[in-house]
């Protein structure tokens, strides 16, 4: 089962699938196909995480996410009276960090791989250089970004036709990627971090005010390391480490919420959202404040994780009232001193893979290195560009997040396995910035704790805390005007906002939890908030 954004990724999947390769080697198709068809988020130029859980019982996670160029400084978002320069963090090639999409393929492959890169890219070198069809989505996720893509011509170029978008039916070609992507299946990593494509990046770089360097590319290497682990009611989930917040405070929301009946208080009831917002609250205050690159800061990741911290947290909830985000955080008791993709892939085997990666906001910096067609990212506005000013995705962020040389951003990417009895059970991940967490949060109580299946799991109608602002945003249709009355009786505020985020993923077994009849059967959800897709 494959499950992503984009039909024809998914397609590319299956084929690998067909054809023999595993979960890993259908992983690594999926991505570089969607840095074709998907530009909004698939990417060479931006950098993400997968997580791997492999039918031994096995576990692994790949950091491959951008780094800060080796010239960055903390302040460098500044304006001589220390306030945020508007835009200079999310737009042009000074908002670039170093991409690790490629490297991080590359190692997936090579080493938990069967295929070679030339057969699992050659359907995304062909898509590139023939292109393919324009669905409605494609065409309108192309002309929402028609606005920077005139100020650049190396973009303009690519993504529009004499200056105006494409529309549906319209066919989308891509020399300069098909042939960088034709470097990269001949030499790997080499072919994007050393020699041509690295110096036209650089080049462009240096001619539009950005900081990346050769010494950048060539000194950027994929990080491999332990997910981050826990259980609830039965259930192990494996996530992301630091530097994402995603499994810590996935896991930390969890072992807050597993005492309390929340099949009984029912579905969004006004109960089950109080709680799950102070949950969320404190989660996110630990997330916010505490954690960062781990090779910057020491991350307090066994405290977060106990079961007593937990306890500790459920101790101050009150059952009547609303928390205040005013009144917590760090230092407080008991704490201490929107664009990204997933997607999902289970092999007949029973290895599991999940991948989030990102240009961080939609397209990116909107910016195209002449020669390239590779679109860089933004993900430099991922750091703490001020402690206390918000982040494009509203976050209020700390010092362990303080910008710093080759330094990697706090994530809320969040691929996770879950698994049940010692067996991948699911698959899950989404786009949507901080929101991720509480995305793949909510998706997986639905399936566990209200009995939901996979489809009616990821098109669930969410609610969504993140310590500050002090808001609860709801989606259309979430609560009932009844709930609404007694959480705003209890001291909330509630902001309608539209629909958010892409969940993606992928329950093994039967429709909800444990197996079918025949034994094993996967059943994918993807999320029909994209509206028209196909």
């Amino acid at each position: 089962m494959v499950a992503s954004v984009h039909v024809l990724a998914t397609r590319v999947g299956n084929e690998i699938l067909r054809r023999g390769g595993n979960a890993i080697d259908a992983a690594v198709a999926i991505g570089y196909t969607l840095a074709v068809v998907y530009p909004a988020a698939g990417n060479l130029g931006g950098g993400g995480f997968m997580t791997i859980r492999f039918a031994d019982g096995r576990t692994t996670f790949l950091d491959f996410r951008e780094k800060a160029p080796l010239a960055a400084t903390a302040d460098m978002y500044l304006d001589q009276a220390g306030n945020v320069i508007p835009e200079a963090s999310i737009l042009g090639y000074r908002a670039a960090a170093v991409p690790g999409s490629v490297a991080g393929f590359d190692l997936a492959l090579r080493k938990y791989g069967r295929m070679s890169r030339r057969q699992v890219m050659t359907p995304a070198i062909a898509l590139a250089e023939k292109g393919f069809k324009l669905t409605d989505s494609d065409a309108a996720g192309l002309m929402a970004a028609a606005e920077d893509f005139r100020k650049d011509p190396p973009s303009a170029a690519i993504f529009l036709s004499h200056g105006q978008p494409y529309g549906p039916g319209d066919v989308l070609v891509q020399k300069d990627l098909a042939k960088v992507l034709r470097g990269i299946a001949r030499l790997g990593a080499d072919g994007f971090y050393h020699g041509p494509v690295a110096e036209k990046i650089v080049a462009a770089s240096r001619a539009n005010g950005g900081l990346l360097s050769k010494t950048d590319f060539e000194q950027y290497a994929v990080r491999e390391m332990k997910p981050i682990a826990c259980s609830y009611k039965g259930y192990t989930l494996y996530s992301a480490p630091p530097p994402s917040s995603g499994g810590i405070a996935l896991c930390e929301i969890l072992n807050i919420l597993e005492p309390y009946p929340l099949r009984d208080w029912g579905f969004n009831s006004a109960k089950t959202i109080h709680y799950m917002v102070e949950a969320m609250r404190h989660a996110y205050v630990d997330r916010d404040s505490a954690l960062g690159d781990p090779d910057f800061v020491q991350n307090p990741v066994g405290h977060l994780l106990d079961k007593g911290y937990a306890e500790a947290v459920r101790a101050r909830i009150d059952p009547d009232k609303a928390g205040n985000s005013q009144d917590l955080g760090p230092g407080t008791p008991p704490h201490e001193g929107s664009e990204t993709t997933h997607y999902s892939v289970v092999d007949k085997d029973g290895n599991a893979v999940g991948v989030t990666y990102s240009l961080n906001n939609f397209f990116g910096a909107r910016v195209t290195p002449a020669g390239t067609g590779i679109l860089l990212n933004d993900t430099m506005d991922d750091f703490t560009l001020k402690p206390g000013v918000p982040n494009i995705f509203g976050l209020v962020q700390g010092e362990a997040n303080r910008i710093a040389p080759h330094k990697t951003p706090l994530s809320s990417m969040s691929p996770t396995v879950v698994t049940r009895d010692g067996k991948a059970v699911m698959v899950l991940g989404s786009a949507g910035g901080p929101r991720i967490i509480t995305i793949v949060l909510e998706t997986f109580l639905d399936m566990v704790d209200y009995g939901m299946n996979v489809q009616e799991a990821v098109d669930a109608p969410r609610i969504h805390h993140q310590w500050r602002p002090d808001e609860i945003f709801v989606e259309p249709f979430a609560l009932s005007a009844d709930t609404r009355a007694v959480l705003e009786g209890m001291g909330y505020k509630l902001v309608q906002q539209n629909p958010w985020g892409d969940s993606i993923a992928i329950l093994t077994g039967g429709p909800a939890i444990g197996k079918t009849e025949d034994g094993y059967r996967c059943f994918g959800g993807v999320d029909d908030r994209r509206a028209v897709r196909y």
